[in-house]
C-alpha cells in the first residue's frame, strides 16, 4: 500500500515550530483542535480537514448540545494501517464533510490512554469478534458505544462497506431510530460491567498451568519455521523466556527446543533488521520473512530479555550477541539525549512501507563493490527479482557458521566480511530518509528497557547497558512523578500529563528492581518499593486483584482489570513478580502475600487456557519457588566479591535473586533485612545464601557457591 508524503517533512517535526498562541481554541482554518496536543499521534492528524478533538469532557457536552453521535478514532503514530486510513480517509474533503455535519470527532492515543484503548477494543471485540488498529466506534453523547470497527476504506472494496457510506448510515439512523441504538449501547456496556465484575475464586497455587502451558504451546509450535500458529507471527518474548522456565522446572526439553528454535529464527529472518539491529513489529508470513516493518521499544525490551535467558541457559554467543544488537539499537536510535527512551519507529518512509529497510543487488555492489557485494547479497537472500515489492529485506536462512561450512570457507572470515558490509550498508542507509519517530516517554515501556538494559547488563558483564538503565531510571523519576509522587505516564518537550496506569507502575517498578540487582544502589530498591506501595493503594480491586486504572483516574464506563499478556504483558502479571520479588528482598511478608493473592485470584481464569497468560506463569513459576537469596560479601580489605557475584550471574537462575551488601551500609540493612550479620569468612569474601528462610553456612569459593545455586532441593 503506497501514498504519497503531504510534502516530504515529518508532520510532528513540521508543526513543532507553530506559535501556538496566536491560534484560536478550534485550530484555525488550516488546523483542528489536535494542533495543541503534544501527542505525535493527535499532531500527524492536526491538519486533517476534520474537526477532530482530544479526548475530553468538552467534546461529550458539544455531542450533547448539538444532539450528534461521537466518533472515535484510536491509533498511534507508528501503525501503519492508522496512516493508510488517515489518507484514503481522514486527509479527504468529503469524507471530513460527512463527519462534521453529523458527529464530533475525537481522536486517541492508545499509547497515551490504554485505559480507553483496552475498554473500546473489548467492546469491538465482543461486537465484531476482532480488534486491531486503527480502531473506530460512534458513541452516544454518555460514551455508550454502538458501533465498532478496525479498518474502514475509503469507498468499498472487497465486501467492506466504505466509511461515508457507514457513517451515512449511522447518522440516518441516529434521526429515525435511536432507540435501537441506545439499546445497544446500553447492552454492550452491561456486557462490559459482567466482566468487570465476574466472581473471583482462589484457588490454591499449583504447577499444572505451567504443565498446560506446555501442551498447548507444543500443539501450536511450527516444527518447519519456529514459533506459534499460522501467520501473522507475533514474536511473544515473554512466552519464550516462560518455556525455558518450563523446561528448567519440569525437565522438558521440547519446552526449552521450541524457545531455542523461535530465537534463532527471530534474529535470523526478516523480522530482524541485519543491518541496524532490533527487531520488526511481526512478521506477516509464517517464515518470519517479512515484517510489519514498525518497531516499537516494548518488543526490543521484551526479547532482549528472552535472549539474555537464552544465553543464561546455552552460554551459546549467539544469544548473548543478539541481546546486545537490540540493546544497541535502543540506545543508539530510541534514546532521549537526558535519559529516556522513545517509544518506537514507523513502518513507513517515502510514502510506502518499509522502504528504509530494503535494498536491491544493485545499490549492495555500488556501496560494497563487486566482490563483497556479490558475497553480502548471496548471504543475506538479497536478489533482482526481491521478496517484498521488487527490493529484498536481508535475512539470513541459517547462521554464519552453519553457512561458511556448506560453502567451504572459514566461519571467521566470513563473519568479518559480512560484518564490514553490514557497517557500509548502515552508513549508508543513514542518509536515506528515516521512518517518523514517536519521540513520546511512557513510564511503564522505560521499566520494561530498564530491566532489559540492566538485566542484560548484569549478565554480559556490560557496564555500558547498566547506565543507560540508570540514565532512564533518574529521567523518569524526576520527570514523570508529581511533588506528592503520583506517577505519570507521558513526558514530551518538558511536559509531563496523564495519571500513570497499573501497568506504568508495575513495569517501572520491575525496572527498578532489576536495575538494583545490576548495581546495588540501595535508592533503586527503595524507589521500587514505594511504587509498588502506592500501587497497592491507587489499584486494588477489593477482590485480591488490581484494576488497571487508579481510584483517582477517569472512569469510562467500567474500571477494567486485564490479565491476559498479548504483545505486551499485563501490568497484573507483572505487579505479582514484582510484589514477590520485593517481598522476599525486603523481608515484606505481607507484600509477599499480596503477589500470592493476585496470582490465586487469577488462578480460575489462568486455568481455561494458560499459554495466554505468560508472564503471570513467570510469576507463578517464581511463587512455586524454591526461592532464594543470595548475599555477597566483601573480603576485609574491601575488595569486592566479583568472583562470587560472576559465577551467581552466568547461570540461568530465575528464582534466585543476589545482593551485595558491605559493612555499615545502614540504608540497605534498612530496606533489606535479610543482609544484617553478614560477612567475610576469616577475611575473605563470602556468599550466603538463603532458602526459603532458612540461610546455610558461608561459602568463599565460586565452585561451593556453583554447588549450592544449582542443587534441586
Amino acid at each position: 500500500m503506497k501514498h504519497p508524503p503531504r510534502d516530504g517533512q515529518d508532520p510532528v517535526t513540521r508543526l513543532s515550530g507553530i506559535d501556538l498562541s496566536v491560534l484560536p481554541p478550534d485550530g484555525g482554518e488550516r488546523y483542528n483542535r489536535l494542533i495543541f496536543e503534544k501527542s505525535p499521534y493527535l499532531l500527524q492528524h492536526a491538519e486533517n480537514p476534520i474537526d477532530w478533538h482530544p479526548w475530553g469532557e468538552a467534546a461529550f457536552a458539544r455531542a450533547g448540545t448539538e444532539d450528534k453521535p461521537v466518533f472515535i478514532s484510536i491509533g498511534y503514530s507508528t501503525c501503519h494501517w492508522c496512516h493508510v486510513m488517515a489518507h484514503e480517509s481522514f486527509e479527504d474533503e468529503e469524507v471530513a464533510l460527512v463527519i462534521n455535519r453529523h458527529f464530533i470527532a475525537i481522536k486517541i492515543d492508545r499509547e497515551e490512554r490504554p485505559d480507553l484503548d483496552n475498554t473500546y477494543m473489548a467492546v469491538c471485540q465482543m461486537m465484531t469478534g476482532s480488534g486491531g488498529w486503527p480502531l473506530n466506534l460512534v458513541l452516544t453523547p454518555e460514551k455508550k458505544p454502538f458501533f465498532a470497527a478496525t479498518y474502514i476504506p475509503r469507498t468499498a472494496r472487497m465486501g467492506m462497506a466504505g466509511l461515508t457510506t457507514i457513517l451515512e448510515k449511522i447518522a440516518e439512523l441516529w434521526l429515525t431510530d435511536r432507540g435501537r441504538l441506545l439499546q445497544t449501547g446500553e447492552e454492550v456496556q452491561l456486557a462490559l460491567l459482567r466482566l468487570e465484575q465476574g466472581a473471583t475464586i482462589r484457588r490454591p497455587l499449583s504447577d499444572s498451568p505451567l504443565r498446560q502451558a506446555f501442551e498447548q504451546y507444543a500443539q501450536t509450535f511450527d516444527r518447519h519455521n519456529a514459533g506459534f500458529g499460522n501467520a501473522p507471527k507475533f514474536p511473544a518474548p515473554h512466552n519464550l523466556s516462560l518455556l525455558l522456565r518450563i523446561g528448567q522446572r519440569t525437565g522438558e526439553e521440547k519446552a526449552r527446543v521450541m524457545a531455542l528454535q523461535t530465537l534463532q529464527r527471530l534474529r535470523l529472518g526478516g523480522i530482524f533488521d541485519q543491518i541496524g539491529f532490533g527487531l520488526h513489529r511481526y512478521s506477516v508470513d509464517a517464515r518470519w520473512l517479512v515484517p510489519h516493518f514498525e518497531k516499537m521499544l516494548y518488543d526490543q525490551a521484551l526479547a532482549a530479555g528472552a535472549y539474555v535467558d537464552a544465553w543464561l541457559v546455552t552460554q551459546d554467543t549467539f544469544y548473548a550477541q543478539a541481546a546486545r544488537e537490540i540493546l544497541s539499537y535502543v540506545l543508539r536510535d530510541l534514546s532521549h539525549p537526558e535519559g529516556g527512551f522513545y517509544c518506537g519507529e514507523d513502518a513507513d518512509s517515502e510514502g510506502a512501507e518499509g522502504t528504509f529497510y530494503l535494498w536491491t543487488p544493485a545499490q549492495v555492489t555500488e556501496i560494497l563493490g563487486k566482490e563483497l557485494g556479490t558475497v553480502f547479497c548471496r548471504s543475506y537472500d538479497i536478489r533482482a527479482a526481491g521478496n517484498f515489492e521488487g527490493k529484498s529485506i536481508p535475512h539470513l536462512e541459517e547462521d554464519i557458521g552453519t553457512l561458511a561450512k556448506r560453502v567451504g570457507v572459514d566461519p571467521g572470515q566470513l563473519a568479518h566480511l559480512l560484518a564490514e558490509g553490514r557497517r557500509q550498508l548502515f552508513a549508508a542507509r543513514q542518509k536515506r530518509e528515516r521512518p517518523h519517530r514517536d519521540d513520546k516517554l511512557l513510564a511503564g515501556w522505560n521499566g520494561l528497557a530498564i530491566a532489559a538494559l540492566a538485566r542484560a547488563g548484569a549478565a554480559l558483564n556490560e557496564a555500558e547497558l547498566i547506565e543507560g538503565a540508570r540514565r532512564a531510571a533518574d529521567f523518569v523519576l524526576a520527570n514523570l512523578r508529581r511533588k506528592e509522587g503520583r506517577l505519570l505516564r507521558r513526558w514530551r518537550q518538558g511536559e509531563a500529563a496523564i495519571p500513570a496506569f497499573l501497568e506504568d507502575y508495575a513495569f517501572l517498578g520491575w525496572g527498578l528492581t532489576e536495575l538494583f540487582l545490576a548495581g546495588f544502589d540501595s535508592r533503586y530498591l527503595e524507589s521500587a518499593q514505594e511504587l509498588s506501595d502506592a500501587m497497592l493503594e491507587l489499584f486494588d480491586d477489593g477482590q485480591g486483584g488490581l484494576f488497571d486504572t487508579g481510584a483517582d483516574a477517569e472512569k469510562v464506563l467500567i474500571r477494567g482489570r486485564s490479565l491476559q499478556d498479548g504483545a505486551i504483558p499485563s501490568g497484573t502479571s507483572v505487579a505479582a513478580l514484582n510484589l514477590l520479588r520485593l517481598g522476599r528482598l525486603t523481608g515484606n511478608s505481607a507484600m509477599e502475600a499480596k503477589g500470592e493473592e493476585l496470582l490465586a485470584a487469577s488462578f480460575d481464569q489462568v486455568n481455561r487456557y494458560p499459554a495466554a497468560y505468560a508472564q503471570l506463569l513467570i510469576a507463578l513459576d517464581y511463587a512455586l519457588g524454591p526461592k532464594t537469596e543470595v548475599i555477597l560479601v566483601p573480603a576485609a580489605d574491601g575488595s569486592p566479591p566479583q568472583e562470587l557475584l560472576a559465577e551467581q550471574r552466568r547461570h540461568f537462575l530465575p528464582r534466585t535473586q543476589a545482593i551485595v551488601y558491605r559493612a555499615g551500609d545502614t540504608r540497605l540493612e534498612s530496606l533489606a533485612p535479610i543482609v544484617q550479620g553478614k560477612g567475610p569468612v576469616e577475611g575473605i569474601a563470602a556468599a550466603w545464601v538463603c532458602r526459603d528462610q532458612t540461610c546455610l553456612p558461608p561459602v568463599t569459593a565460586p565452585e561451593e557457591l556453583a554447588a549450592l545455586l544449582t542443587k534441586t532441593p
